[in-house]
């Protein structure tokens, strides 16, 4: 009989009531083709793979990360709350010591949705894996997280959420931004005046292949965990960059994505993008679920493996090494230039954002206090096409006294002026969530 060397728990949920439309590629096809590949291949069968049951999130679940405007019931379904949930059960299982390791295979995914939410962007509306990050930080005192973010798109949600905090590494590998959606994810992209170098992106080249994913792990990725020193490592497992992927243009294969997490060990992994339905993702799936399960990788195999797929050409090795070297420079040996800022300044960022899905144009004014004892209080003002202008005042979990009373400052002040259609309050220390 099969066994697992290392206990891994299951969660699918195919979403079979959302999709964009019945044609695009976020639809529930991409999860019902990996179930009846698990089936057929016996792996619930396998002593040491468990397959638990998904939940719905809460709206309280979903204030701990967002800013959603105007609620949380006009931008999410019942199947966001599902995906959510989904990663939820998840993390308990492990938190708990059910399992070494579980895989959310959930959709709609979630990397793509930023702090604060006006609609969809990049098939996203909430970010899944944010919002079970702070809950598991809320029921089992976690601290310190690392993301590993493996989808082909830039994790700009992720990033945004997170881009203050100096105890949440957030590793990004990606398709270059200068070559796909969203356009981000640089390397001078490093994180917030109170979290610099926490942000790490890593732009691959297209037609990168398994060779030069798994050489920027071992020379980069890896490193940067274990100086870091996570107690959870998550992994945004995305698998667009596969040769298949109708949206992208990446070379790796099923078994390059099971070497990669047999060498990463995340504790869990969720799904993200991928939308070669047929050819790709139920094969990936597979070898990530085998790897993260201790198991025998070495047969897992598309069917057109053979006639398609094609070896990371040199000039694209060369480059890799190049964009490896530079990231190394600045992230591992100390070329990370940090800007100097006075303690308790306050510190502006303007951005334009686009929502690519629901054609919503955002304008936000980001206020951060500069704070040494904490990831500071932090202010959005956010104004978008939809005629909706809101304030969204973030006090950070570990919120020192000072960058508590500023943050609820702002609030009162913002509150009471008018100008707003609704101010909102994140007070994690307190854990209290208001929206006037």
């Amino acid at each position: 009989m099969l066994r697992a060397s290392r206990k891994i728990g299951l969660v699918f949920f195919p979403a079979f009531d959302w999709a964009i439309s019945p044609t695009h590629p976020e639809r529930e096809e991409r999860l019902l083709y990996t179930q009846d590949q698990v089936m057929e291949e016996g792996l619930l069968d396998v002593d040491g793979i468990i397959e638990y049951r998904v939940k719905p999130a809460t709206a309280a679940d979903i204030q701990r990360v967002h800013f959603c405007v105007p609620d949380e019931q006009a931008v999410t379904t019942e199947s966001h709350l599902i995906s959510a949930g989904g990663c939820l059960v998840a993390g308990d299982a492990v938190l708990r010591g059910e399992v070494e390791s579980a895989f959310a295979l959930v959709r709609p995914p979630g990397h793509h949705s930023m702090r604060v939410v006006h609609g969809n962007r990049g098939f996203c509306n909430i970010n899944i894996e944010a919002i079970m990050i702070e809950y598991l930080r809320d029921r089992y005192g976690i601290r310190k997280v690392a993301i590993v973010d493996t989808d082909c798109h830039h994790g700009d949600g992720t990033q945004d959420i997170y881009w203050h905090d100096p105890d949440t590494l957030f590793i990004s590998i990606h398709q270059d931004g200068r070559t796909l959606y969203p356009g981000s994810g640089f390397p001078h992209e490093a994180g917030g005046p109170n979290a610099q170098g926490a942000t790490v992106n890593i732009p691959l080249p297209p037609k990168t292949g398994e060779e030069g994913f798994l050489y920027t792990l071992e020379e980069l990725v890896m490193p940067l965990l274990e100086r870091f020193e996570p107690e959870l490592v998550i992994n945004s497992a995305g698998q667009d960059n596969h040769f298949n992927d109708p949206i992208t243009n990446m070379n790796f294969s099923a078994r390059g994505y099971a070497q990669l997490n047999a060498r990463l060990r995340p504790d869990i992994a969720v799904l993200e993008g991928g939308y070669a339905v047929e050819d790709a993702l139920p094969y990936v799936n597979l070898g990530i679920i085998m790897a993260m399960a201790g198991m025998d990788t070495s047969y897992v195999k598309e069917p057109n493996y053979d006639r398609d797929y094609r070896p990371q050409p040199p000039d694209i090795t060369m480059h890799i090494h190049r964009v490896v070297d530079e990231i190394k420079a600045l992230f591992l040996e100390g070329g990370l230039k940090k800007t100097s800022y006075a303690e308790g300044e306050i510190v502006e960022r303007n951005r334009n954002i686009f929502y690519d899905t629901d054609v919503i144009y955002e304008k936000q004014r980001e206020r951060i206090r500069v704070c040494s004892h904490c990831a500071g209080a932090l202010s959005i003002d956010s104004s978008a096409s939809t005629d909706r202008h809101i304030l969204g005042v973030h006090i950070p979990r570990d919120a020192c006294d000072l960058c508590q009373a500023t943050g609820r400052k702002w609030f009162d002040e913002a509150a009471s002026g008018g100008s707003f259609n609704q101010v909102y309050l994140q007070d994690r220390v307190r854990r209290v969530y208001e929206r006037v």
